[in-house]
């Protein structure tokens, strides 16, 4: 058996090298050439399907990158904002005529977190401001926001004080009438912005009150204008804080188009250590819309405990006001409001200042405004005319 499975193995042998030993024909030749050259043909088509999948897959890789970059930057473009209202007066009350760019102001914020934010306003009031002119450059707002519960926020920096109805929103298209109504001027007396730390709590929907420390007013104790609460803000510029002040709001909303607000501060001495003064401030407001109707009412009081503010009638300083309005559409309002305020209503002598002003606002898009209304000045005071005023925000 093994003998004839050696004589097997050497005939194969022997039949491959008479192959190979005889020379191929041309036709076998042409016949090699063609079955390499399928070869070739078939190997390319793998090398090219395998370039273009790399080539598909470069693509995605490129157009995923690019949407991730342009993500990325709408995130960050997106946390920080860039705002700003502006708005332009002119006045004519009896001999007092007057053109003025009253405020141009600019908002800038950052998101750092979902729960971090920061918020800031830079004011130019009247145009030009330097030495011997009208105007005043003034950091009006600056301060971070944490949220520290769902429900409850934290600020600290240069804040508006939560009093009254424009304090915090004051922005031309939100209000009627060209100029910022008097009570709320002379009273409260906005704007009025201090530094210092101040919470937000929502209790529920429509229930919220805030709570802030912080600087507080230095009224003038000599001259004319001494204990006038509007010549006591201090607007943060190396302001003395021997006295704090506290200020605390409750404010309600829970019933559609109706706010009911009430403000409570305390400062225990105005004076910041001149002569002592105790001072208290109380406001409460109410505003109500339905339908094209809306109302808005406020009332504001001081009471300061100081001999010397008692003897010029300036322990007591209080006012209200009354505005009824109508829009007629979504571009057109009419308004009318009635303004009493006394500074010195601490005294005998009837020493209140009437104002009442009546127009009309003209809203061509939601955030710009055009307002005109008469205005006639009575009691301790007096005048008439009108007044022209144009305003943005954005």
């Amino acid at each position: 058996m093994k003998v004839k499975n050696i004589a097997l193995a050497v005939a194969g042998l022997l039949s491959v090298s008479s192959v190979y030993a005889t020379e191929p024909t041309n036709q076998e030749l042409l016949d090699m050439l063609k079955k390499q050259q399928a070869q070739i043909e078939a190997l390319q088509k793998k090398l090219n399907k395998t370039a273009n999948k790399v080539k598909q897959n470069d693509e995605k890789i490129e157009t995923t990158v690019t949407v991730i970059e342009e993500n990325i930057s709408e995130k960050v473009a997106n946390k920080t904002t860039v705002g700003g209202y502006g708005e332009l007066h002119y006045n004519n009350i009896e001999d007092d005529k007057n053109i003025d760019f009253h405020r141009f102001v600019m908002f800038f914020g950052h998101e750092f977190t979902d729960s971090i934010r920061f918020f800031s306003e830079l004011e130019v009031e009247h145009a030009f401001s330097g030495d011997g002119k009208p105007g005043e450059v003034e950091l009006e707002q600056a301060y971070i926001e944490m949220d520290l519960t769902e429900n409850t926020s934290l600020k600290t920096g240069v804040f508006l004080v939560p009093v009254g109805i424009t304090n915090e929103t004051h922005e031309p298209p939100t209000f009627y009438g060209v100029e910022r109504n008097p009570v709320e001027k002379n009273i409260i007396p906005a704007t009025w912005w201090e530094a210092g730390a101040g919470f937000n709590t929502r209790f529920s929907d429509g229930l919220s009150a805030d709570f802030a420390i912080h600087s507080g007013l230095k009224v003038l104790t000599e001259g004319g204008k001494s204990f006038l609460i509007r010549d006591g803000r201090q607007k943060v510029a190396k302001a003395n804080a021997d006295s704090l002040a506290y200020t605390a709001r409750i404010k309600y909303t829970a019933i559609p188009g109706l706010e009911l607000t009430a403000s409570y501060q305390l400062q225990n001495d105005v004076t910041q250590g001149e002569s002592g003064a105790d001072a208290n401030l109380f406001t409460a407001h109410a505003i109500y819309n339905s339908g094209n109707f809306g109302v808005r009412a406020l009332y504001a009081t001081w009471d300061i405990d100081s001999a010397a503010a008692k003897a010029i009638g300036r322990d007591v300083q209080e006012g209200f006001y009354l505005e009824p309005s109508y829009k007629i559409n979504q571009n057109f309002g009419l308004f009318a409001r009635y303004n009493a305020w006394d500074n010195n209503a601490g005294d005998s002598v009837d020493t209140e200042k009437k104002q009442t002003n009546v127009g009309l606002n003209y809203w061509p898009h939601e955030n710009i405004v055009f307002k005109f209304d008469f205005e006639n000045r009575s009691g301790a005071q007096d005048g008439n005319g009108f007044n022209l005023g144009v305003g943005y925000q954005f």
